[in-house]
């Protein structure tokens, strides 16, 4: 049997809000697109850090791949599970003062002045498969727009091949009209390299283009509900 790739159940962790984060029972499958509404950003951030083991939950279990983040035995275990996740989140550090081609080369290489060729091609193909115009690859990042910045995140937290895409208030910064397209293009990406996708958000326009499956969280119990089907 196919473990999840990712698997939450009966947790619970308290980050000093007005009630802990719990997540009653959440399980997604390997190359399934799934949103939870209902984050703000300070839940949304604890929920990455338990997802990827960076944190332990108060009670409850995190699964990744159905190993428990309970199991990670030192810094090396750590980072060996981290490398399963891509992230999209503002907390993702650009560097404002090189191009686009040399942040996206960055996950690569630590020679970006300039990238070396095979990194900067790597880099060149990332910026395509995530809707980067040619005529953005130059510019610094300061000069870009925010969705072409979201875009540059979107084709680094993909860089290195992960099992699990996360996306943290990926939509936050963007502007409403690109919030669609830029959902329906990380959904494209997604399911081409067969990654399972889990978007924490509170943006309900993209968690529906983002994902095939869309819930939303009762902070009080933890519990998941998908949307009531509708008859006319």
């Amino acid at each position: 049997m196919t473990a999840f790739a990712l698997e939450l159940s009966g947790v619970s962790k308290d980050y000093h809000a007005l009630r802990p984060l719990r997540i009653a029972d959440l399980r997604v499958s390997p190359g399934e697109h799934v949103a939870i509404l209902g984050f703000d950003r300070p839940s949304a951030e604890v929920f990455v850090n338990l997802v990827t083991g960076a944190t332990l939950p108060d009670a409850g279990d995190v699964r990744v791949l159905g190993r428990s983040t309970a199991d990670i035995s030192d810094a090396a275990d750590w980072l060996a599970t981290v490398d399963r996740f891509g992230i999209v989140s503002d907390r993702a550090v650009l560097l404002d003062h090189l191009s686009v081609i040399q942040n996206l080369a960055m996950p690569f290489t630590l020679q970006i002045e300039p990238p070396p060729e095979p990194d900067r091609l790597r880099a060149e193909a990332l910026a395509r498969e995530v809707g980067l115009g040619e005529e953005s690859w130059p510019r610094r990042i300061a000069e870009i727009t925010p969705v072409q910045r979201a875009r540059v995140r979107l084709g680094r937290a993909i860089a290195l091949e992960p099992v699990v895409l996360l996306l943290e208030h990926a939509s936050a910064s963007i502007e409403r009209p690109d919030v669609v397209a830029f959902a329906g293009d990380i959904r494209s990406v997604a399911a081409r390299r067969g990654a399972a996708l889990v978007a924490a958000s509170a943006d309900e326009p993209f968690a529906r283009a983002v994902a095939t499956r869309v819930l939303t969280l009762e902070p009080a119990t933890g519990r998941l509900k998908e949307p009531r089907r509708r008859w006319f």
